[in-house]
């Protein structure tokens, strides 16, 4: 028996908008807690569907997407998000799987036998979503390396881990203290704190949530816990506050020692 998420019905398609699609899948155990799991999906101008971290597949999801139109890319969007790959390819043998940077590594040093046609783009939309869904690889992190995607037809910027954003009460309750503890429960969700260690680079770190700030996006979708359907430049910029003032005082530091040098010019 499934153990309830919160966020049933699961393993079927939701509408957000126009050409996209949710995904809330069963829970898996990471660390020892049951983390709820979320797949976006995205019907591009062509018909094919797109799928952003994929999750549980059972035969009645599987006819929804046929319905749907063909299934043609699979994304596994960081070094922990391709548990189902395997399983959409064996559904779906055209389709394409697309990984960011350590998806490989990692799941061979977990034993599991993964394909991957093509590696993510640092910073560029590949070639078959281009013009319709934006991409970049977040920066400042040699452990954690993140594609994050900004459908633009809907506003929508996809992420995965970068936040966290758990409903305790949707929770085990012996879950529930980690959750406070850490930080990433929906009360001022973020990026946990093991991650947040890894970001030794805060400039490049800065520099993409700018990036992903200036698309504009309406809704922030995240695997985990609660998304965001509204304000989502507000939300990313509460999430990421701390990141985000300490590049506003680099700058204002910098511009104080450029004015200092112009003044010792004149």
């Amino acid at each position: 028996m499934t153990e309830a998420t919160g966020y049933e019905p699961l393993n079927t398609l939701k509408p957000v908008a126009d050409g996209l699609w949710l995904i809330d899948g069963p829970a898996i155990r990471f660390m020892g807690l049951p983390f709820s799991t979320r797949a976006t999906v995205v019907r591009l101008e062509n018909g094919d569907v797109w799928v952003h971290s994929p999750t549980h597949l059972t035969d009645g999801l599987r006819a929804e997407l046929d319905a749907l139109g063909p299934v043609r890319h699979l994304i596994a969007p960081n070094w922990i998000h391709y548990a189902h790959i395997a399983d959409w390819q064996a559904a779906w043998p055209e389709a394409e799987a697309w990984g960011a940077p350590g998806v490989a590594e990692r799941a061979a040093k977990k034993g599991l036998e993964l394909r991957l046609d093509h590696d993510l783009q640092w910073d560029g939309a590949e070639p078959p979503w281009a013009g319709q869904i934006d991409q970049l690889i977040v920066r400042g992190s040699k452990t954690h390396r993140e594609a994050v995607f900004f459908h633009r037809a809907s506003d929508t910027l996809i992420l995965t881990d970068l936040i966290e954003a758990f409903e305790t009460e949707k929770l085990p309750v012996w879950m529930r203290p980690v959750v406070w503890i850490t930080g990433i429960d929906d009360s001022d969700g973020k990026m946990p704190p093991d991650m947040q260690w890894t970001f030794r680079d805060k400039t490049a770190l800065a520099e993409d949530l700018e990036r992903m700030i200036g698309w504009g996006p309406e809704r922030v979708i995240l695997a985990h816990g609660r998304w965001y359907d509204s304000n989502g430049v507000a939300e990313l910029e509460r999430a990421f506050r701390r990141v985000l003032r300490g590049r506003a005082w680099d700058r204002a530091l910098s511009d104080v020692k450029a004015r200092k040098t112009r003044d010792e010019d004149l």
